[in-house]
């Protein structure tokens, strides 16, 4: 698991910038949020000032540092070493603080209550043991705080579309990878006191996929997708979101 994803940190791809340099950085933010636009309306960014926050899985960081900003006392884990180096030179560019180490999110390496707001982005569903990790992180979390969580939706348009297209998914190659119904997903939370489910990422221009094939999704398909009222493809977002509190 650990050497698959030293040598698979998301997004590397799409930037052209020197690893470790601030252009390099900044472009991963920026895809990272066209990507994910809904991100900044879903997730606590900004909070009281020394608020004890824990990315789960916080690869390059790119989420790490908005929290930072946001006058967090943020901490980050990662089981890549390589993710974690690269997080500890993304907070020097920016001339922030966070603790960072690297863990495994199955295996916690914090006290009971440590953290008011724990954040697990598209971690759960590469682990070997979902109900220990969210189990961990509902250990780590203080009584009241908040939990966030995205996984994949089994039943999504990028699903239906990738089989259809013969495009493979990102990371099909890993060593785990796991999809969820709402339900499912929902089962794996029920420890908690309070989950809101929302379901998100709808198509974006893609930056990955040349050729014929990323033509016709970026000229057709995603204006036309996003063209349909949204009560009619909601269910099938690509990501499926939980919002919980202890």
């Amino acid at each position: 698991m650990r050497g698959y994803w030293d040598s698979h940190i998301h997004d590397l791809a799409i930037t052209q910038h020197a690893v470790g340099s601030p252009g390099f950085f900044a472009d991963l933010d920026q895809y990272h949020f066209e990507k994910l636009h809904h991100l900044p309306r879903l997730v606590e960014f900004t909070g009281p000032p020394g608020r004890r926050v824990l990315d789960v899985g916080c690869g390059t960081g790119v989420d790490l540092v908005h929290f930072a900003h946001g006058g967090a006392e943020a901490t980050g884990i990662d089981a890549s070493g390589a993710a974690i180096r690269l997080a500890a030179q993304n907070l020097a560019c920016q001339q922030l603080a966070a603790r960072l180490a690297i863990a495994d999110g199955e295996d916690l390496p914090f006290r009971n209550a440590s953290f008011d707001y724990v954040f697990a982005h598209g971690v759960v569903q590469y682990t070997a043991d979902d109900v220990g990790l969210v189990a961990e992180c509902r250990r780590v979390l203080r009584p009241g705080g908040r939990a966030f969580f995205q996984v994949y939706n089994r039943i999504s348009w990028l699903n239906a579309l990738s089989k259809l297209m013969k495009v493979d998914l990102e990371h099909v190659d890993a060593p785990v990878i796991k999809t969820y119904t709402h339900a499912s997903f929902l089962r794996l939370l029920a420890g908690f006191r309070d989950v809101e489910l929302v379901t998100e990422r709808f198509p974006v221009r893609s930056r990955l996929h040349g050729g014929w094939k990323g033509a016709l999704f970026n000229g057709a398909f995603v204006g036309t997708f996003n063209a349909l009222p949204r009560r009619w493809v909601e269910r099938f977002g690509w990501h499926l979101i939980a919002i919980c509190t202890r």
